[in-house]
């Protein structure tokens, strides 16, 4: 049975992993016949109040605002090792640009999180397949654009001319669907990123880039 690391970065769309994206890749690895080890980084992050939309000017941990979707059943990324698993998937929400890289700050000038950089550098050379969900394509161009590596984000014209600053080309896609870079083994849909979608959209784009991802490992 095929082995998916999944890489979450806390627990809400604001200021984490977006719920619904997360729990719909975990549902269709499962359904899709493999099995998945979840992580997140275990640093203290700005929380923000998803009532409000305003930061609290409190702070939580990434790791244990994560378990929280893990079911307490989830590991620190310093444990992620690509030799351990066949592909790897990134949820998205807002906190995969806050946390695991810093895009939503800095755009194509922004940097991964040391830790997201060596996972996803390892699962490259080890010609193992990626997925990344909503936002959380930004961090393939941060990391690949050099490389050319072709995304999605959906529609969202500023988000996409930032993404293509990185040397990546960004593509259109609609919610319920998903695009491969068959050369980079990359695979992107853009969920949330369409925010008046309806769970089931996101369901759908992301089970089908779910079930590319293990067809591809």
């Amino acid at each position: 049975m095929k082995q998916v690391a999944v890489i979450l970065s806390g627990c809400g769309f604001l200021d984490g992993a977006e719920i619904t994206e997360a729990i719909s890749t975990l549902i269709a690895i499962g359904q899709h016949g493999a099995q998945y080890t979840v992580f997140a980084p275990n640093k203290d992050v700005p929380e923000t109040n998803h009532l409000t939309q305003k930061p609290t000017g409190q702070q939580r941990n990434v790791l244990q605002e994560a378990a929280r979707i893990a079911r307490g059943d989830i590991q620190p990324l310093e444990a992620l090792k690509a030799q351990d698993f066949d592909a790897l998937a990134f949820p998205g929400g807002f906190g995969a640009a806050l946390h695991l890289c810093n895009f939503g700050e800095k755009g194509s000038g922004g940097d991964i999180d040391p830790q997201v950089s060596r996972i996803v550098k390892e699962f490259h050379e080890s010609r193992k397949p990626i997925a990344a969900i909503c936002i959380a394509p930004a961090i393939m161009a941060l990391a690949f654009g050099e490389k050319g590596v072709t995304v999605t984000i959906g529609d969202d014209a500023g988000t996409a001319s930032e993404i293509e600053k990185t040397g990546a080309t960004h593509q259109n896609c609609a919610v319920e669907k998903f695009l491969v870079d068959k050369e980079n083994k990359v695979i992107t849909t853009p969920a949330y990123m369409y925010g008046s979608a309806k769970p089931h959209q996101i369901f759908a784009g992301v089970s089908g880039a779910i079930a590319e991802l293990i067809k591809m490992a």
